[in-house]
């Protein structure tokens, strides 16, 4: 286990892990971006975390960039590059995204299905509360 100093860090990218993003590819995606950041030399300025389920299924294999608050959807592992470097221009990987913060909400964007409403019981049930 390690616990990382993250004084540097200016993106912190959390990847999808979950069942449905592993089966699309999620465990080579991971491994492709944390080594596409290693040959840039770049671990001190991006921060990777695996996550389980962020319920964006249909978007599999999903990341999730911060501090922006991008959502990026359909990533395979050569996308890696392009990804990478879109964060150091400090720019969007366009044509991948799904869903951006804009300071009041997650706005969705417009070729991305809007998925099911979070009634109480649903989550409940996904979310395997007790």
């Amino acid at each position: 286990m390690a616990t990382w100093d993250l004084s540097e860090t200016k993106h912190h990218l959390l990847i999808c892990n979950g069942s449905s993003c592993n089966k699309a590819g999620a465990e080579e995606l991971t491994q492709a971006v944390r080594k596409e950041i290693s040959d840039r030399e770049l671990d001190d300025i991006i921060h990777t975390t695996r996550t389980k389920c962020n319920g964006r299924c249909q978007d599999k294999c999903v990341l999730i960039a911060y501090p922006k608050g991008v959502w990026y959807k359909d990533l395979n592992p050569e996308d890696a590059p392009q990804l990478i470097e879109s964060l150091m221009m400090n720019a969007e990987f366009n044509n991948k995204i799904s869903h951006c913060f804009d300071g009041d909400g997650f706005k969705r964007q417009a070729d991305v299905p809007v998925g099911d409403f979070k009634d109480r019981e649903r989550v409940k049930k996904v979310s395997k509360l007790l």
